[in-house]
């Protein structure tokens, strides 16, 4: 019978022990290159004085910050739409104060799109995209003209060649409802066929130069972000 603790059972039991030794070493410290975890989009960390781990969630109430105090408004930031003093400067200041988010530039380019969508809109009888776009005595108004069209078998088209300029007329804001009134001046060409397709007015080679006053609204404290045609007429 051999003895249990035999000189190479000893060997391999130090060995063991020296291995498991080298292991711990290694893997139980750091030196500094370790690959740190990707930052969490979502979340952020602050460590305080104390070492303490705050992990804000979204949509919890951030640490108050300083008062800032109020800059007053540019005289000139609206230098390109109206008159600098003018009653329309104020009631577009009133506006950008009432919304932090109100943009003249984005405003004016929407402004422009929702014009041509309209016009064009209109031609077709496109009620679905007027209803999105007009206050609803507007769209009625439209519906009706739309309606009277088709019950004396006529069609509409209309081109918008160009719109060669838009200007703020009249900015205000009242119980929390702005409203801006631009004057387009466009190039358009339009005409109308009757039952029989004959030109009953307009024609489609000549090019009108037209000038409209609309006005667009919207709730300043309302989620939707969109603004509605609520009047128009002709302009001079």
């Amino acid at each position: 019978m051999h003895d249990p603790l035999d000189a190479s059972t000893i060997i391999f039991a130090l060995l063991a022990i020296f291995v498991l030794w080298k292991l711990r070493s290694v893997l139980g410290t750091r030196n500094g290159n370790e690959k740190q975890p990707p930052a969490n989009a979502f979340f952020r960390r602050t460590l305080g004085n104390n070492d303490n781990k705050v992990v804000p969630l979204p949509g919890a109430a951030e640490a108050p910050r300083p008062a800032v105090a109020a800059v007053a408004p540019a005289p000139d930031r609206w230098k390109d739409y109206v008159e600098a003093g003018s009653k329309a400067a104020a009631g577009l200041d009133a506006i950008a104060a009432a919304d932090r988010g109100f943009a003249i530039e984005s405003f004016i380019s929407g402004a422009k799109t929702a014009y041509e969508m309209i016009v064009t809109a209109f031609a077709a009888g496109d009620r679905q995209t007027l209803q999105n776009l007009l206050e609803q005595d507007v769209y009625e108004s439209f519906s009706t003209a739309i309606a009277g069209r088709e019950s004396r078998s006529e069609t509409m088209e209309t081109t918008v060649v160009s719109i060669d300029k838009v200007a703020v007329d009249e900015a205000s804001l009242r119980n929390k409802t702005a409203q801006i009134a631009l004057r387009f001046v466009s190039k358009l060409v339009s005409v109308t066929h009757g039952a029989s397709g004959a030109v009953i007015e307009g024609s489609p080679d000549r090019v009108l130069d037209m000038v409209d006053v609309w006005t667009f609204a919207r709730d300043v404290e309302a989620r939707d972000p969109n603004w509605k045609l609520v009047a128009t007429q002709t302009g001079h």
